[in-house]
C-alpha cells in the first residue's frame, strides 16, 4: 500500500482527506482511524466526521470487503457495529491511558501552563457533566481526542464512562453514517447529484458545521474577557 501512495504521488496533505484513507485502506484503516483518533494521543488530526459521512456514502462498498451482504441496511448495521466498536475501544484505551497518569499529576509542580486547580475543576466538571461530556464530545473533532484522558486523569467512575462511552459513540457513528448514506441516495434520486463527485466541498462543509460550536465558544470566552 506504500508503494502505490508514494507511486501516486503521495502529499501529507492528503492524510486530512476522508476519501484517501477509504482509497488506499478500505474498511480496516478506517476502523484503525476511528480507533487512533482517541485510543491515540497523536490522533486529534484525523477525520472523524468526514470519514464516517463518506464511509456512508460508499457503505456497501466497505461492508463488501469483509461481509457481502446484498441489503444496503444490513451493510450499515455491519459498519455501525464494527466503526462503533473500534470507537468504543478508543475512548477505553484513552480513559486507561489517563487514569494511569492521573495519580502522578497531582504531585506535579505547578508552571505557567499547569496548575493543580485545573485539576480539581476538571474533576468537578466530570462529576457534575461527566455523562453529557462524553457523549458531546463525540461530536466536536480534537475535544473529543482528549476527553476520555482527561475523564481518566481526573478519576471520573469507570462504569459511569463505561455506560456514556457506549452511548456517544453509537450516537456518533449512527449519525455520521446514515447521514452519509441517505442523504446521497436521496439526492442523487431526487436531483442526480452525486455526491461522490463533490467530497471535497462536503468534507469542508462537515468541519465547518463541527467546529464551529468551539469557535463560537472561544471567541465569546474572548469577548467576555476584553
Amino acid at each position: 500500500m506504500l508503494e502505490t501512495m508514494l507511486a501516486a504521488g503521495f502529499h501529507w496533505s492528503q492524510l486530512l482527506q476522508p476519501q484517501f484513507y477509504i482509497e488506499h485502506g478500505g474498511l480496516w484503516l478506517l476502523l484503525f482511524v476511528v480507533f487512533a483518533e482517541t485510543g491515540l494521543f497523536a490522533g486529534f488530526f484525523l477525520p472523524g466526521d468526514s470519514l464516517l459521512f463518506v464511509a456512508g456514502i460508499y457503505s456497501s462498498n466497505l461492508a463488501n470487503e469483509i461481509f457481502p451482504t446484498g441489503n444496503e441496511y444490513l451493510d450499515l448495521v455491519v459498519l455501525l457495529v464494527l466503526i462503533a466498536a473500534a470507537g468504543i475501544i478508543g475512548n477505553a484505551t484513552g480513559y486507561w491511558v489517563g487514569k494511569k497518569v492521573g495519580p502522578a499529576m497531582y504531585g506535579w509542580k505547578e508552571n505557567l501552563l499547569f496548575k493543580q486547580r485545573y485539576l480539581t475543576q476538571a474533576h468537578d466538571f466530570y462529576e457534575k457533566y461527566g455523562g453529557r461530556a462524553i457523549i458531546i464530545a463525540r461530536f466536536i473533532p480534537i475535544i473529543r481526542t482528549f476527553a476520555p484522558i482527561i475523564a481518566g486523569i481526573v478519576g471520573m467512575d469507570g462504569k459511569k464512562f463505561t455506560f456514556f462511552n457506549i452511548i456517544g459513540c453509537v450516537s456518533w457513528v449512527f449519525s455520521m453514517l446514515f447521514a452519509g448514506h441517505f442523504l446521497q441516495k436521496w439526492i442523487l434520486t431526487q436531483f442526480g447529484f452525486d455526491l461522490k463527485q463533490h467530497l471535497e466541498v462536503i468534507v469542508l462543509g462537515i468541519v465547518l458545521v463541527t467546529t464551529a460550536p468551539v469557535l463560537i465558544k472561544l471567541f465569546s470566552v474572548r469577548k467576555t474577557k476584553v
